[in-house]
């Protein structure tokens, strides 16, 4: 028995309508969007590229995200500057630190979704376009 992918990411909202609205709009993230060259996106899911994902439980103490939240989601994105441009221009707070890149590893960017979620955008290095 082998795990191939992650299948799905569920997390409980206070209004997943508008949430999921707002992660469509924002970021194509959900039901129905996919990434380009990903392929057609049925109803109900959300066609990514493949490539590389992290799993990794942090430190209950951690400081990388907020203590009273039990996640943060990891978008890898293409085009940091202009989905950053775009999300600042809908009036989204965008969080960018210097010592966050490295050449090795790639370019990353934090916003909170509507309800507070931490969500860390991650151009991987060969992804800017």
């Amino acid at each position: 028995m082998a795990v191939v992918a992650m299948g799905g990411l569920f997390f409980r909202a206070d209004d997943p309508d508008a949430l999921s609205a707002w992660y469509r709009d924002h970021l194509n993230v959900g039901a129905g969007c996919a990434a380009e060259g990903a392929g057609e996106a049925e109803d109900y899911s959300w066609i990514v590229r493949g490539g590389p994902m992290v799993f990794a439980p942090f430190p209950r103490d951690s400081d990388y995200f907020a203590a009273d939240k039990q996640f943060m989601i990891n978008l890898r994105v293409t085009a940091l500057d202009a989905l950053v441009a775009s999300l600042e221009a809908a009036n989204t707070a965008v969080i960018r630190k210097a010592e966050w890149d490295d050449p090795a590893i790639g370019r990353f960017a934090r916003i909170h979704d509507p309800e507070g979620n931490a969500i860390e955008l991650w151009e991987a290095p060969g992804d800017a376009s």
